[in-house]
């Protein structure tokens, strides 16, 4: 294996694409289609990748999903260089369920939840 990319399925790819660009640097990598009503898109910030298609053709493409709409919690664990500048640049913009604090484990994490419920923990360490 060389390379995960989480595919998160969600209600709405053009609020998802907004609350990523806006709040969290994120830049818009590809789309499909290219223009219109958005089913799938890939976004990009530094090397995090994540995309984000849309339940209608989610549903389509794999309809073993369909049992299992609308997802459950979901959390990821991103690194990053400095976990002050981030948090300052999204201050006001989202749901803050954890302010910073350092961890047992020597980590500085604050954590979030995105436009779709999804939960985001920010962490910087020692290294």
């Amino acid at each position: 294996m060389n390379k995960l990319t989480p595919n998160l399925m969600v209600e709405d790819v053009h609020r998802t694409i907004d609350f990523y660009r806006d709040v969290l640097g994120f830049e818009l990598i590809a789309s499909v289609p290219e223009a219109g009503t958005l089913n799938w898109a890939m976004m990009k910030c530094g090397s995090v990748e994540l995309m984000f298609q849309s339940w209608s053709s989610l549903g389509t493409d794999l309809p073993q999903l369909r049992k299992t709409m609308p997802p459950g919690p979901l959390l990821l664990y991103i690194d990053v260089k400095s976990i002050q500048i981030l948090r300052q640049q999204i201050e006001g913009k989202t749901t803050l369920l954890k302010e910073i604090q350092v961890t047992f484990y020597g980590t500085k994490e604050f954590t979030i939840q995105d436009c779709n419920g999804f939960i985001l923990t920010f962490a910087e360490g020692d290294n």
